[in-house]
Parts: C-alpha cells; structure tokens; sequence
C-alpha cells in the first residue's frame, strides 16, 4: 500500500513550463473549487427539498439530517480544503503536486462518495465509506509528498489537520455503520472544529499580510505571541470538552474565553480600508462570524437558546463565508488574473452568503415561530450565492491561465 502511495504522488512531479492539455486539471485548486461551487449548490437545493417542502430521498444511503450535515463537511469542505491546499502546498515547498489523470482519479473519488451517499442507497454505505477514506487518504499522501521530499517540517501542523479530519470521517462513518455509535456525533463535530483550526492557522498566516497589502494605505496591525499559544490550548480544550459532555458548564466557560481572544485578535488585525476591498472583507468577517459562534456556545449554556445557532455561525457564517473568499481569491491569482481588481460582482456574490448567514443564525433567536421559514430564506441565499460563484468563477476555472503558464 505505501509503495501505490508513493508511485500515485510521484507520478507527475515535474510540471510543463507552460499550459498543456485540460485546463481543469493543470493544478488542485481547479477541480476541486469547481465540485465544491457545483456541489453547494446541488446539495443545498437537495436539502430543500427534504427539510422545506418534505420530499422523501429513498435512495440516500444516509437519514437526510444527517446526510446533510456530513456531507457539508466532509463533501463541501473538504473539497475546499483539497483544493486550496493541493495549490498551496506546491507553492510553500516548491514541489509540483498532483495534476493531469491522478488528479482526475482524486477528484472522482471525492464525487463517488458523493453519489453514492445521495443515491446508492443504505446497502453501498460501507462502499461510500471506502471510496471516502481513500480519497482522505490518497489526499494526506498527495500533501505529504512534496512536504516530507523538501523537509519542509512547519507545515505538518496543517498536514495533521488532514489527518485528524480523515480520522473523524472514519469515526463518523465507523458510526453510521454500527460499530462505534458513538462516533456519529463525534466524527461530525470533530470536522466542524477541525476545519475551523485550519481557518484559524491559515488566518493568523496570511490574514494580516493580506490587509497590510491590500487596504492601499500603510498600516500596522498587532499580533500577540501569548495571544497564539492560548487561543489554540484553550480550543482544542474546547473541542474536547464539547465531544465528551456537549454544552455544558466548561464548554460555555471554554467558548467564552476564547471569543475574548478572539475579539483581541480582531482588533489588532483591524483596518478601515478592509470595506472597500470585498477579499479582505469577507475573510474579516467570515473570522468575526466564528468568534460570534463562541459567544452562542455560552448562550446556549446561560440562556439556553438552541445549539444549531453556534454551529450554523461556524459552519453557515465561519466556514462558508472563509471558503467562498479563499476560492475567489485562490482562483484569480492562480489563474493569471489581478487580485486588487476582483470582477464587479464579487461584493455582491459574498454579501448575498452574508445575508444569509444572517438570516439562519440572528433572526431566529428573534422570531423563533418562524424558524422553518428562516431557514427556508437562507437555504437560497446560499443557492444564490454559490450559483453567482460558479457563474462567475467557474469559466476562469476551466479555461487556461491568462499569462499561459501553467496551473
């Protein structure tokens, strides 16, 4: 199995010096940034059609809240997070990563168990399980490669981020599956929590040196060593806390420390020049939403509102907003274009999502005998603004670079 491992990563490591071939598979970003929008959009409207107006989905090989929720993670996400690391992991080491028919071979991994889920029904769920794993799998070799070839050991604080994820993935399958029950719950908060770490290693990365650069104004903006250390103890205390005993005492305790570090943090990455430019902002706030998520943990604790509001700030508000952000900026610069001068509609595609974040997560709280409806509106907020996405991004995803260098 390693030695299938080591010839699937090596196979292509030299790259062309200029575009050859299909655009789409010159380089991770491509591929996956278009199944992740596709995919946003399909599942949503799925998802419609089972929560909203009760269509029944006989050929799911999950129970629809729980397909949802997984595939969410483990299909949307991780199909961001594929793509945005299969690109950023050859620019920081320099190594030529997976493209032309292995990266294919990934990619149709990733949307076989996407089908297979949706429509094999309950008798292919251990088949499901396969072709997920492996693409986990295949994945972690894939990064690891060109990581381990160049020694280039401070980024296996990200690789073990990959790893943890395919892990939880297999808990929650090994859950669904009847062997450890208790993995369904765990294995899906675990990817919530593990694809936020990520959010907040690669913000406190590149965050910063955005705004600095972007805003058109000099500015600087204060990070905190101490600030570093405790917001990453303090979290991975509260993601365990929160699989072992969910919302209790130490979680609220947990959660509110850490949106007061978070607040911090905040503030001294603040720059007014951030609204004008809608790939700064949206990043800015997809951060300020998963702090906000910290603050719902302790209200659902002291006030006892519903724990589906902190989790859809993280994952409606966090997480989806992060991900749109990182595509359209990992897509204009890969593919050749200015990232000072997104398309027009940008703004409007990431204040649509905005929009309704808001709607999922403030206004039941205020009206809560019309939470089906809220949800309902949010549902095509999110359809919208993903198909806003693909209608816009996806002809730069498919079409070679515009200097016709590769990738």
């Amino acid at each position: 199995m390693l030695i299938e491992l080591s010839v699937f990563c090596m196979i292509n490591i030299d790259q062309p010096a200029r575009h050859t071939g299909v655009a789409i598979l010159n380089l991770g970003f491509r591929p996956f940034f278009t199944g992740a929008a596709v995919f946003a959009v399909l599942s949503m409207l799925a998802w419609m059609g089972m929560y909203g107006f009760g269509v029944s989905w006989p050929q799911a090989a999950l129970p629809a809240m729980l397909w949802h929720a997984h595939e969410m993670i483990f299909g949307y996400g991780m199909a961001v997070i594929a793509g945005f690391l299969l690109t950023a992991v050859k620019n920081w080491t320099g190594v030529q990563t997976l493209y032309g028919i292995p990266l294919l071979l990934l990619a149709l991994l990733w949307l076989a168990a996407r089908l297979l889920l949706l429509a094999g029904g309950a008798g292919v769920l251990a088949w499901a399980a396969l072709a997920d794993g492996l693409f986990n799998l295949l994945l972690v070799a894939a990064l690891a490669w060109p990581i381990f070839k160049v020694r280039q050991f401070k980024q296996f604080g990200i690789l073990s981020k990959v790893i943890l994820l395919m892990l939880a993935n297999l808990l929650f399958y090994a859950g669904v599956l009847e062997i450890y029950p208790w993995g369904v719950q765990a294995g899906l908060y675990s990817g919530v929590y593990l694809i936020l770490a990520l959010i907040f290693v690669m913000s406190r990365r590149v965050l910063p040196f955005f705004i600095e650069r972007g805003v058109g104004q000099p500015v600087t903006l204060v990070n905190r060593a101490w600030l570093d250390g405790a917001s990453l103890f303090l979290f991975l205390a509260f993601w365990i806390a929160d699989i072992i005993k969910p919302d209790s005492l130490l979680v609220a305790w947990l959660a509110g420390a850490l949106c007061v570090l978070h607040v911090l943090r905040l503030a001294g990455w603040y720059a007014a020049g951030i609204w004008g430019k809608p790939l700064l902002w949206v990043l800015y706030v997809a951060y300020a939403a998963v702090t906000i998520g910290f603050a719902l943990k302790v209200a659902v604790y002291v006030f006892g509102i519903s724990p589906s509001m902190p989790l859809h700030a993280f994952t409606y508000g966090g997480i989806g907003l992060f991900t749109l952000g990182m595509m359209a900026r990992v897509t204009l610069g890969h593919t050749g274009r200015n990232i000072l001068e997104p398309p027009a509609a940008t703004g409007w595609i990431f204040g649509v999502l905005l929009i309704g974040s808001v709607v999922r997560v403030v206004l039941p709280l205020f009206d809560a005998a019309h939470y089906v409806l809220w949800i309902g509106i949010s549902q095509v907020f999110w359809v919208l603004a993903f198909t806003l996405f693909a209608w816009v991004f996806l002809p730069m995803l498919l079409q070679p670079r515009t200097d016709g260098q590769f990738g």
